[in-house]
């Protein structure tokens, strides 16, 4: 996929790319871009449009923000949307790229937290994590232990405390970028769960900071409740199937 060139880099500062996977987002877009602009001026935003059967392109573009669309030819799913923006951030040579949500679920407020997280614990990657003191975003019933399951299974494969390894809600820097423009997995989960396996066997360090998140502004969520706990369980043999891979040599470059 050809890209533009990359916007103008507005600050003398580390380069951020803000990167939206979007399927059918067509009235969360108009909502969500504006509050990442107002929260983040010096950020460059990518809108990847999954093969969307809806508006979506035409809405990011008419949201009165700057951005770029990358606008898929088929629906790949979140990893393969994903992938695109990280090919992108290698290309364009930017020091940190943030994942954030279309449906307005992940607060950009909470983006400096995590690039200070990143400078100040040399982490590669910092998840925004729900359940770690912020907000009051809960889970119930077979969703919820699995959850706890997974999070405990994950935190002892990265070394890290994580309480919420499904969260898309991710700060990476150059390294971290590197990697996931190469082995970003496509299958659902695969995004979250197997790219934190994939990243600690390159030898990144994972942390997380606390964030508030909030209700999707519009459109409806992709999955039940039930399917997602069915997923989640899932989710902890793919763990193991990860663990498997040969090891990934980690690339030399990094974020200043």
């Amino acid at each position: 996929m050809a890209f533009a060139p990359a916007l103008l880099n507005r600050r003398n500062v580390a380069r951020l790319l803000v990167i939206i996977p979007a399927w059918n987002e067509e009235k969360a877009l108009p909502l969500t871009l504006p509050g990442i602009s107002r929260e983040l001026p010096e950020a460059d935003i990518l809108v990847v449009n999954d093969g969307s059967s809806d508006n979506t392109t035409a809405a990011a573009l008419n949201a009165g923000v700057e951005c770029q669309v990358a606008t898929l030819p088929v629906n790949l799913g979140v990893g393969g949307a994903l992938r695109v923006g990280y090919e992108y951030a290698v290309k364009q040579g930017y020091d940190y790229a943030c994942q954030i949500d279309a449906d307005g679920q992940h607060d950009p407020k909470f983006v400096r937290e995590m690039l200070e997280a990143a400078k100040s614990s040399a982490a590669d990657v910092v998840i925004g994590a729900r359940f770690a003191g912020i907000g009051d975003y809960q889970m119930h019933g077979p969703r919820k232990w699995a959850s706890k399951m997974l999070a405990g299974l994950l935190s002892a494969v990265t070394r890290a405390r994580l309480t919420d390894p499904t969260s898309g809600f991710k700060l990476t820097n150059a390294r971290a970028n590197c990697i996931l423009a190469n082995h970003m997995p496509v299958e659902y989960l695969g995004d979250t769960i197997e790219a934190l396996v994939i990243m600690r066997k390159a030898g990144l360090k994972v942390t997380q900071v606390g964030v508030e998140m909030h209700e999707r502004v519009a459109g409806l969520p992709s999955h039940s409740a039930w399917k997602s706990a069915q997923q989640l369980f899932r989710a902890m043999a793919t763990v193991l199937v990860a663990l498997t891979r040969r090891k990934i040599d980690p690339p030399n470059q990094g974020a200043e």
